[in-house]
C-alpha cells in the first residue's frame, strides 16, 4: 500500500506552536513514527507552504492508494485545493491536529472537508495514525 501524506502551511514548524492544540511532536517526528508503526506501508511525505504545490501533488497522485492531507489554514479558504480533492478518486482523509470545532469561529468553516472521504480533528498526532489505519482498511475492502 502506498500513501501520500500532504501537509500544508506552517506544519513544518508545529513544534513552535501551542502544544495544547498541536501536540509536542515535530512533523519529522510524526513521519518517522508513522513509518515505524506501519512498516508495510510505503509513505511519501510532502510539506509545502504553497497552495499551488499542494494542488500539483494532488493532481499527480494517481499511483497512490490513498491520500492523507492536513491543509492547515487552507481548509478554510482554498477553493482550488477543494476542487483538486473533488477530482481525485482515491480514498482521502483530512487530518487536523487541533479541534477546529472548539477554535475561533472562522476555523469552523472547512471548505475542503466536504471533498474527502472523512476527516479527523482534535487528536494531535494521533489523527495521522488513525487516518493511516482507516485508509488501510478502506483500501483492503476494494
Amino acid at each position: 500500500m502506498k500513501i501520500l501524506i500532504l501537509n500544508g502551511p506552517n506544519l513544518n514548524i508545529i513544534e513552535k506552536r501551542d502544544k495544547n492544540k498541536y501536540g509536542s511532536l515535530s512533523l519529522n517526528e510524526i513521519n518517522s513514527s508513522l513509518k515505524k508503526t506501519f512498516p508495510d506501508v510505503i509513505f511519501s511525505f510532502i510539506q509545502s507552504n504553497s497552495e499551488d504545490e499542494l494542488i500539483d501533488h494532488i493532481q499527480n497522485c494517481d499511483d497512490y492508494d490513498g491520500l492523507i492531507i492536513n491543509p492547515g489554514g487552507l481548509t478554510h479558504s482554498s477553493v482550488g485545493l477543494r476542487d483538486a480533492l473533488e477530482i481525485l478518486k482515491i480514498p482521502k482523509i483530512e487530518v487536523h491536529l487541533s479541534n477546529l470545532a472548539s477554535r475561533e469561529e472562522f476555523r469552523k468553516s472547512m471548505i475542503t472537508t466536504s471533498k474527502v472521504t472523512g476527516y479527523i480533528s482534535g487528536f494531535k498526532e494521533i489523527g495521522y495514525f488513525s487516518a493511516v489505519y482507516t485508509l488501510t482498511h478502506l483500501v483492503s475492502k476494494k
